[in-house]
C-alpha cells in the first residue's frame, strides 16, 4: 500500500465516521412515531404495497440502492433513489433515507438533505421489489456560490438503519449541497 492509498483510506474512514455520527444524531432527534409507522393500505405497485403485513423492517444488508434516470430542466434535476429488496423475505421501509455526498477523492461534501412535507407510509417489499424516494437538486449557483462541487458517490442510509450503502452519483449539486427528498414510496420510477 502506498502513501496515497493509506491517506485516502484514512480520509475516507474519517469522513464516513463523521457522517455516521451526524446521521445518528439526526435519527435520535426524529419523533418516536417513526419507529412504528402507521399501517395504511394503498394500491400495490410492481411487487410493493403499503400494508399491515407481518414482515420485519428492511435491513441494509438486504437492500440494493441505485439512482434512476435523471430528468433535467431549467437548472433543476429530479431522479428516483431506488431501494430494492435483495433478501429472500418480505420486509418494509418507512420514512426518509439519510444521504451524504462524496467527491472523486473520497472527501465528504456538504450535504443538506431537506425532507419534503409529504406523508410517509409503510411500504412492504416482496423479494425483488423496489421502493423509491424522489431526489431534487439545483445546478445553478445561488447566493454567494460561484461554483458548485461535483459529487462522485452517494452514501445512503436506509430508513431506521445505521449501516449504509454506497453508489456512484455524478452530479453538480448547488444550493450549498441541498438535496430535497421525499419519503419512500412504492415502485422504482417517479
Amino acid at each position: 500500500m502506498n502513501l496515497i492509498d493509506s491517506t485516502y483510506g484514512a480520509r475516507r474512514l474519517t469522513a464516513v465516521s463523521m457522517a455516521a455520527v451526524a446521521l445518528a444524531a439526526v435519527a435520535a432527534c426524529a419523533p418516536a412515531a417513526a419507529a412504528e409507522p402507521p399501517a395504511v393500505a394503498v394500491k400495490a405497485v410492481a411487487g410493493a404495497a403499503v400494508s399491515t403485513g407481518t414482515a420485519g423492517r428492511c435491513r441494509t444488508g438486504g437492500l440494493r440502492a441505485s439512482v434512476g434516470r435523471v430528468d433535467a430542466g431549467a437548472g433543476q434535476r429530479y431522479a428516483p433513489l431506488v431501494l430494492t429488496n435483495t433478501s429472500g423475505r418480505s420486509c418494509w421501509v418507512y420514512g426518509f433515507v439519510g444521504l451524504v455526498m462524496f467527491d472523486a477523492r473520497g472527501d465528504a461534501l456538504r450535504t443538506r438533505a431537506r425532507r419534503e412535507s409529504v406523508p410517509a407510509h409503510r411500504v412492504t417489499l416482496r423479494p425483488g421489489a423496489s421502493a423509491h424516494a424522489r431526489l431534487h437538486w439545483t445546478t445553478v449557483p445561488s447566493g454567494r456560490e460561484t461554483s458548485c462541487p461535483s459529487a462522485a458517490r452517494l452514501m445512503i442510509i436506509p430508513p431506521d438503519e445505521v449501516a449504509h450503502l454506497e453508489i456512484p452519483f455524478t452530479g453538480t449539486v448547488c444550493g450549498d449541497g441541498r438535496l430535497d427528498i421525499t419519503p419512500m414510496t412504492s415502485g422504482a420510477r417517479l
